[in-house]
């Protein structure tokens, strides 16, 4: 059975969705930009510090559902300017051990919401006690 859930650290979304879905074994994040976040306005134009602030904040919503960045297996990313890529890249990294990357898809959007830069959104395996505990939950 799906679990939908919302991040109780960020506002309840505008849209019709859900921050996080949780479906048998995998974890689904929706798409996340720094204007979601309180504060992240002040960081909106450094793609570098957005995507930072959008990756502790995707890290924070997995461990609330009983994951971590480890067991992420998908990840797009969509970028106002794909120019920024290397950059982008650079930041985004440093979340990860290197080569064990998740697959990934990068793509140009020219307008993301709240002016942001860069937008996340990531598909996470959940852990094998995560699993063996789903059953037990009343």
């Amino acid at each position: 059975m799906h679990q939908y859930l919302n991040d109780p650290t960020l506002a309840v979304p505008v849209f019709p969705g859900s921050h996080i879905v949780i479906d048998g074994d995998y974890i689904f994040l929706s798409g996340l930009t720094v204007t979601d976040i309180q504060g992240g306005e002040s960081v909106v134009g450094d793609i570098a510090e957005e995507t930072r602030w959008v990756m502790r904040r995707l890290a924070r919503m997995l461990e609330f559902a009983g994951a971590s960045l480890v067991d992420t297996v998908r990840v797009d990313v969509h970028l106002t300017n794909l120019d920024t890529i290397h950059t982008m890249d650079a930041a985004y990294a440093e979340f990860f051990d290197d080569h064990r990357y998740p697959a990934r898809t990068c793509t140009e959007s020219p307008r993301l919401s709240g002016s942001s830069n860069v937008e996340i959104t990531l598909v996470a395996r959940r852990p094998a006690a995560a699993n063996a505990n789903a059953g037990t939950e009343a």
